[in-house]
């Protein structure tokens, strides 16, 4: 007969399980299964221990001073996600710019990252089964392999080291598992595109010697065309003023346009000028050319409708391995070992590529034949005579993407001496390589000799070579069409190789007994090597002198590099029962940490927590910890070579700006701070969170949380993006300041026109402020003669998020949309009903996302200033039956019940028009599981 002491136990540690507020948070909600049996052990009349994420401990308490919300397979399963990083994105936790499949420009890698508080997938630390994984992409990990998902909403340097600041996503994988299963999924939108489908198989093998569980998942999703939905059809701009909504597109078109040419001085458009066969010409201006004509309320203008090209979902095709086994070498002792491997195709499409000749280094001698002008347009003209078009003619740019990832871990873990003492020595090795194939882009190096002065024209019956000179002002001429195709068109490939060797012992048990309780220890060291070696085409190879590489296209331009480095760490973790059923004082735990961290970059850092467990009466539960944070700088801070990127940029008149030539980007050629000879520290911080959970014992199934939330962080490691560099040269004195450093990283042309920004180094610079609020409830109602009801409600309040840079005003991203940083709603909840009966089951899901405002510069001029953005629900449902007698569960569903649209951001977003980070834009979708098992 069991102990009834020892019953009354089992039963709070399954029912603290069960229904442990903010600590076990399905998204559905339901109810998540225990995976690691909080169980008896009829011989030792002990209860199993086991680790929670954010400590090393094992404890017998699942509900502890951690903030953890469980996602768990049930739920995974029921959602018609085909790759869990479509799920995870969808936490009110979750915010900012972390990329997903949906990124198109921009990403096209079919990826999805985690950025919890909206902080960066560099401050979110991923794991799988408590240790650090080589690929961050959460979608190249198979979901069939996946038992729950924990995450942590708090820092935890202390007990995981560098990344682990906004929190900790960490995937418990599936270990016990007896026979096999198919899994069959299909889905498709409402607009018959984007259509998803896959396959997993799954084994499991399990003896009282030890277990062995292993499987394929295999997923493809097709591309959908921005064309192909309404709000991305055009290229959208909205006035100042915000009364006409303009089809803008993009200013360099295919008849492309002239920057500071004489000929064209009397232009209104700011002096630019236009190629156009038809145009007869005049007033100075050659035949065949005109003024250049800017987009209206009613025209296009010469601007280009590269919208419809784009995508806005990506083209992905997964194929994973998993295999999770272990061996029981001795009564005390396990052999294990775990092996993932991805391999992932996707790419992104975007309009024909335009140049802009003088940061290409394309020129147009003055005496081509096709250059009616007399003098060098472009890299080579002495007074900053400029052309940009659009290369038409080549096609639509393709980005090819490829990658593979393989990680393995081998351990051996048991009992230390045959004491309660756990230990576990282990050793994990991942390496992942990419590479990305860019199609259709301009030879520049190879055209040379076509646009120059010696070259031949086209003769009919005589075929065309690379000495036949080449119109590339005229995108319409057949002959310009067929010498790019020909003579002109590049494809390059850039990509990296990483790898990851990982090496340690953990230890925890029982120190020593206090009144209320045992205090345990965990403690341990590891070792960490990391090396990246990133490779590079030779034509896209960026010169030092010009910032210009032979592929024309700024964009390609970079520098291959290799880095790495090392770590050495310890840690310790105790754990400290202080009081326990006295008056008013139910239990009182104290959680201390401390990690040292040494690395050979830059040197040792030490990182701490305390962690309070307070409980007045059972019921509820008051936490709160404190825990110092930091990050250390990657390898591509530190050893990036010189690199291109055109970053969004909106002039601002009443600072005295100047315009970009790249319109509304501006190219800023940067390197790592290694590279640039600027030596950087880690960032560091502190995280707070205080929180209660209300798990009544008058209502059973009910449970209920809130956490108060603050993380700060200094030092932050960023690559200044050229709108803040030039902010910081124009504002302070509405002047080019050539006493201001940030003014000297800002090259002008003759116009006073920014051609570039170099020289940019990643480097410390700035701080970040974050606070808010969690919420959480679950209830599972009595059984009715109806079924089992479940409610569950999560949701996220921010107050405060702001980003200071020296000699810059602050920025206020609560409740606002950023173009640095991303959308940041107040609000944003996730809360659902699920019903099961039998064999029957139903869920309902509703997305909140907040209302905010976009406040940008291009929208100051409205009448409060910013653009308003309101609040989008999403519905999703789902339906699933269990056919007993043959072992078969069909799951059936509709994501974005209402087909909803997503709000348009206007110009202020480089991908459809809206924030493809935030909001789906896919519209409804329709979707349906067939799940066997043998």
């Amino acid at each position: 007969m069991t102990n009834p002491l020892l019953r009354h136990a089992i039963h709070n540690a399954l029912r603290n399980y069960a229904i442990a507020g903010a600590s076990t948070l399905a998204l559905g909600i339901a109810l998540p299964a225990v995976a690691q049996d909080a169980a008896q052990d009829t011989n030792t009349q002990k209860l199993d221990t086991i680790t929670v994420t954010g400590s090393n401990i094992r404890r017998v308490d699942i509900e502890t001073s951690n903030p953890v919300i469980t996602v768990d397979r049930a739920e995974i399963q029921k959602s018609g996600k085909l790759t869990v990083g479509d799920l995870l994105q969808q936490l009110p936790t979750i915010a900012g710019m972390a990329n997903n499949p949906n990124v198109n420009n921009g990403g096209g890698t079919g990826g999805a990252f985690i950025s919890l508080r909206g902080l960066g997938s560099n401050r979110s630390l991923v794991l799988v089964d408590g240790k650090r994984i080589t690929n961050g992409d959460v979608n190249a990990i198979p979901s069939a392999a996946i038992e729950r998902i924990e995450v942590l909403t708090d820092g935890a340097s202390a007990v995981y080291g560098s990344d682990a600041i906004a929190g900790v996503v960490n995937f418990i994988t599936r270990k016990d598992y007896q026979g096999a299963e198919i899994q069959l999924n299909y889905g498709v939108s409402d607009r018959d595109d984007g259509a998803r489908r896959g396959f997993t198989v799954v084994f499991g093998q399990t003896s009282d010697k030890g277990s062995l569980i292993g499987g394929i998942d295999y997923n493809k999703t097709d591309q959908i065309l921005a064309g192909h939905r309404d709000f991305s059809q055009y290229s959208l701009s909205l006035n100042r003023t915000g009364t006409a909504v303009r089809r803008a597109g993009s200013f360099t078109g295919p008849g492309g346009f002239f920057v500071g040419l004489p000929q064209f001085a009397n232009c209104s458009y700011y002096g630019y000028g236009t190629v156009d066969p038809s145009a007869p010409g005049g007033g100075g201006i050659p035949q065949g050319y005109r003024c250049y004509e800017p987009a209206s309320t009613t025209s296009t203008g010469d601007t280009f409708n590269f919208a419809p090209i784009n995508l806005i979902t990506t083209p992905q095709e997964r194929t994973n391995f998993f295999l999770n086994g272990s061996y029981k070498l001795t009564d005390s002792t396990d052999a294990y070992m775990q092996v993932f491997h991805n391999g992932t195709n996707s790419a992104g499409q975007l309009a024909p590529l335009p140049i802009q000749f003088g940061p290409s280094g394309v020129t147009v001698t003055a005496g081509n034949p096709y250059n009616p002008f007399g003098v060098d347009v472009g890299a080579g003209s002495a007074d900053g005579y400029d052309f940009g078009v659009r290369l038409t003619a080549l096609g639509p740019r393709i980005i090819n993407f490829s990658s593979k990832t393989d990680q393995a871990r081998l351990g051996i873990k048991g009992s230390l001496f045959g004491t309660d003492w756990q230990y576990d020595l282990w050793g994990n090795y991942g390496h992942q390589s990419f590479v990305f194939r860019n199609i259709n882009y301009f030879n520049a190096a190879g055209a040379a000799r076509a646009l120059g002065d010696n070259c031949n024209l086209p003769q009919a019956g005589v075929p065309m070579d690379t000495n036949t000179c080449l119109d590339i002002f005229n995108q319409r001429d057949p002959n310009t069409a067929t010498l790019l195709h020909q003579f002109y068109s590049l494809g390059v490939d850039n990509g990296s190789l990483q790898t990851e060797r990982q090496g340690g012992l953990d230890l925890n048990g029982p120190l020593f007994d206090l009144p209320a309780g045992q205090v345990s220890v965990a403690a341990g060291a590891n070792y960490r090597k990391f090396y990246l070696r990133q490779f590079a085409d030779t034509v896209t190879l960026t010169d030092p002198v010009t910032n210009t590489c032979p592929a024309g296209s700024a964009s390609l331009c970079n520098a291959p590099y290799t880095g790495g480095f090392n770590v050495k760490e310890a840690y310790v973790e105790a754990f400290v029962p202080v009081l326990k059923d006295l008056p008013f004082v139910h239990s009182l735990n104290v959680t201390l940490g401390d990690r040292w961290s040494k690395y050979n970059t830059f040197g040792s850092t030490n990182n701490w927590k305390l962690a309070v467990e307070y409980r007045p009466i059972e019921d509820l539960l008051l936490r709160g910890t404190i825990s110092k944070v930091f990050r250390a700088p990657n390898t591509a801070e530190l050893f990036t070579g010189t690199s291109s990127s055109f970053d969004s940029y909106t002039f601002n008149p009443a600072y005295n700006e100047p315009r970009s030539t790249a319109n509304n980007q501006v190219q800023t050629i940067f390197s790592g701070a290694a590279v640039s000879g600027f030596p950087i520290q880690p960032e560091q911080g502190k995280s707070f969170d205080f929180g209660v959970v209300y798990d009544p014992q008058w209502l059973p199934g009910l449970s209920l949380s809130a956490d108060l939330w603050r993380i700060f962080l200094n030092d932050n490691i960023q690559r200044p993006r050229g709108q803040t560099i030039v902010d910081l040269c124009y504002i302070p004195t509405h002047a080019y300041d050539p006493g201001n450093p940030y003014c000297g990283y800002i090259n002008l042309n003759a116009q006073g026109t920014i051609t570039n920004i170099s020289g940019v180094s990643v480097l410390n610079l700035g701080r970040l402020d974050v606070k808010g609020v969690d919420f959480a409830g679950v209830y599972k109602l009595p059984e009715t003669s109806f079924g089992n009801f479940s409610l569950g409600l999560n949701a996220t309040y921010l107050t405060e998020y702001n980003n200071a840079v020296p000699a810059s005003p602050t920025s206020h991203v609560a409740g606002a949309f950023n173009t640095q940083f991303g959308t940041f709603p107040r609000w944003r909840a996730l809360g659902s009903v699920s019903w099961q009966m039998g064999d029957f089951s139903a869920s309902w899901q509703m997305r909140y996302i907040g209302h905010l405002k976009n406040n940008v510069n291009a929208f100051r001029g409205l009448p409060d200033g910013f653009l308003p953005i309101g609040a989008v629900t999403y519905h999703a449902v789902s339906f699933g039956y269990n056919i007993e007698p043959i072992n078969t569960r069909i799951d059936i569903g509709v994501d974005n019940l209402g087909d909803k649209q997503p709000p348009l951001y206007y110009q202020s977003t480089v991908n459809a028009n809206i924030d493809i980070n935030t909001y789906d834009p896919i519209g409804r979708f329709y979707f349906g599981r067939v799940t066997v098992k043998f």
